[in-house]
């Protein structure tokens, strides 16, 4: 049998060259929400409204990417991964530029429509299926990488960002970053996303198992779906919280702006590098298992939130939640390949990341709907700590199950 190694197969360099060009239009395209994100207090005094309505931009974001999700995995299988993500990339540059000519209702359909809806759901479920679909022994760090786009883009836009927003305006930002988008994300499909190689059956001495058995850890295939929606739901609310309202949070302690993009940074810069380790431990120990661990150190570093005030803690603190939200999403793509084949993956992934993308757009919506209500974050974190011990607790009732079942199946 040749090699699955080979110059263009399974686990080859080619897969990596094939995930690095994606984790890249990743990290570009998920650089886009990130100027309402820095620029939210400027944004929402040139508007004049509250905060929670820069803060739903981000959360239209989410939404739109959710709603699309489904519908662009569905077609990246008859129309190919090149003309989704070229398509994706355009429409994320046509969002910045709407959501920069006029008011509220311009942000709003710029990131909600053309940035949502048409643009990051064109990259965010089918490329995560996409890479996946490279790799069979390393899918666990295949599938980290790719999901550390966001956590790369929080790591080194920000800082970027920032120095724009002050310079020229969060408008003239996101006209230059635009142009970035539309242009980098062209030339890194055209050259380097291809098709990857057929999906073949698993190397002698590794065991595959039909779907009807190995998706329902005594459950029906859709419930296990169910579960998963609910506990990706849950994850990423309080995972949102953070990452769109750190900047603000940091201001509100009166900090200067520099350390509340540094702290951005820091907290997805900690994620991106997590998220290695959480790739080795899924491919040792399976998806469901890593969300557990995962989820805990979520759920523990946001208490720190609540508990501390202080600048060096809070930078402490944001090191900590990027360590634990990162191997969650990368998780559940894992074990959706785990328990089914890749055919109902191509749709399972983009349904389970619908749920996952809703409770990001919740978070950071009604942590700024919470702010407007109490002029304090406080309730917010303990709302989004309540929802990570409930995605705890159908995490465990897996776990138990797997146990339960006997050792994992391997990856098909």
């Amino acid at each position: 049998m040749p090699s699955r190694a080979g110059s263009g197969g399974l686990d080859s360099r080619a897969a990596w060259i094939a995930t690095s060009a994606a984790l890249a239009v990743m990290t570009i395209a998920y650089g886009a929400p990130l100027v309402a994100v820095l620029a939210m207090k400027p944004i929402a005094a040139d508007l004049d409204t509250a905060r929670s309505g820069p803060a739903a931009a981000g959360s239209f974001t989410y939404l739109g990417a959710a709603f699309g999700g489904i519908v662009a995995g569905w077609l990246v299988g008859r129309l190919g991964i090149r003309r989704i993500v070229l398509f994706g990339g355009v429409m994320v540059a046509a969002g910045l530029i709407l959501s920069a000519s006029g008011g509220l209702l311009f942000l709003y359909a710029g990131h909600g429509v053309l940035m949502g809806l048409f643009g990051t759901s064109c990259m965010f479920s089918p490329l995560l299926t996409y890479v996946s679909r490279w790799f069979e022994r390393r899918r666990g760090a295949a599938v980290a990488l790719i999901s550390s786009g966001q956590s790369i883009a929080g790591a080194i836009w920000p800082p970027l960002l920032q120095v724009g927003i002050d310079e020229t305006g969060w408008r003239t930002t996101m006209m230059i970053f635009a142009a970035f988008v539309a242009v980098s994300v062209t030339a890194l499909t055209l050259v380097f996303l291809r098709q990857p190689p057929d999906s073949r059956p698993a190397a002698s001495g590794g065991t595959t198992r039909s779907p009807q058995t190995a998706a329902t850890l005594g459950l029906s295939p859709n419930m296990l779906t169910i579960l998963l929606m609910v506990a990706v739901f849950s994850c990423c609310v309080p995972m949102a919280m953070p990452m769109q309202h750190v900047v603000a949070y940091c201001g509100d302690l009166g900090f200067a702006s520099p350390y509340g993009a540094a702290m951005l940074s820091v907290l997805l810069g900690s994620a991106f590098l997590a998220r290695q380790f959480w790739g080795w431990l899924a491919d040792q120990v399976g998806g469901v298992q890593t969300l557990l661990w995962s989820s805990l150190v979520q759920a523990t570093a946001l208490s720190g939130f609540v508990l501390t005030h202080d600048q060096t803690a809070l930078f402490a603190v944001s090191a900590a939640f990027g360590l634990g939200l990162a191997g969650l999403l990368p998780a559940y793509v894992i074990a959706i390949r785990e328990y089914y084949s890749i055919e109902e993956a191509n749709w399972r992934v983009p349904t389970v990341m619908f749920a996952g993308l809703l409770g990001m757009g919740s978070g950071g919506w009604g942590a700024g709907l919470l702010y407007d209500q109490f002029g304090s974050y406080q309730q917010a974190f303990a709302i989004g700590m309540a929802l990570n011990l409930l995605n705890l607790a159908v995490v465990l009732f897996l776990v138990a199950r797997q146990r339960g079942l006997g050792p994992r199946p391997a990856t098909a």
